[in-house]
């Protein structure tokens, strides 16, 4: 299960919101070992696209160095889905390099950019295998 506080739910919904109708994408890191998300952390979408998302590497080698400095990890890699559900792609799945993280889905199809209903939805991919997840919201003093 991904426990999240609603801060932190509420800045990926808006950043998936801001980039539609492209893909957003970001992390949420924590302190090492934890499972905890705490450091919301917006990324490019290098891709600049509608159907998929891609990292700019050089922002990702600083990213993972700034976490080894922090003693953090990728607790949760979220990215939206601007046209279907909230359900991870074979690009997705093929892209799934961190075992341990949460990867979370914010799909904008029925709202675009505007208030309105969107689905969030959280994934454990290892090994090529998708199971989803309870997400669990949290006030930020409950976690």
């Amino acid at each position: 299960m991904l426990t999240i506080t609603r801060d932190l739910h509420d800045r990926i919904v808006a950043h998936a919101r801001r980039d539609h109708p492209d893909e957003a994408c970001g992390v949420v890191s924590g302190p090492a070992g934890t499972d905890r998300p705490e450091r919301f952390i917006p990324m490019l979408n290098a891709a600049r696209s509608p159907t998929f998302y891609e990292f700019d590497s050089g922002d990702l080698l600083k990213l993972y160095r700034e976490m080894d400095d922090r003693d953090e990890e990728p607790v949760v890699v979220y990215h939206s889905h601007t046209a279907t559900e909230a359900y991870p792609s074979r690009t997705d799945i093929s892209y799934a390099n961190e075992p341990a993280a949460h990867y979370v889905i914010v799909s904008t199809a029925e709202c675009g950019d505007d208030e309105g209903p969107v689905s969030f939805r959280s994934f454990r991919i290892v090994d090529g295998e998708v199971s989803e997840e309870e997400v669990r919201i949290v006030d930020s003093h409950a976690v």
